[in-house]
């Protein structure tokens, strides 16, 4: 083993850290992606409100998906620490 990847193998604190933030990262985009599906299947379940009928409520379902998206992306990927 080289010098430089000896220097890029994570230790053990930053192993834990790439872990706890990835999983962090899926719960969280799961819960988006599940918020942004039930404001826009509001009406078929029965959740009838002013808000979640209303235009921007759909444009914020549709963003909490595509943030929600992303973040299960960048759980999946773990790419925390390469600048």
């Amino acid at each position: 083993m080289s010098l430089e990847e000896f220097e890029n193998m994570p230790d053990k604190k930053t192993k834990r850290y790439i872990l706890m933030r990835s999983i962090t990262d899926l719960g969280m985009g799961l819960i988006y992606i599940a918020v942004g599906i039930v404001i826009l299947l509001a009406k078929q379940l029965n959740l009838e409100s002013d808000f979640a009928l209303s235009t921007p409520a759909k444009i914020f379902a549709v963003m909490a998906i595509i943030y929600g998206g992303w973040r299960v992306y960048r759980g999946i990927k773990k790419k925390y620490l390469r600048g």
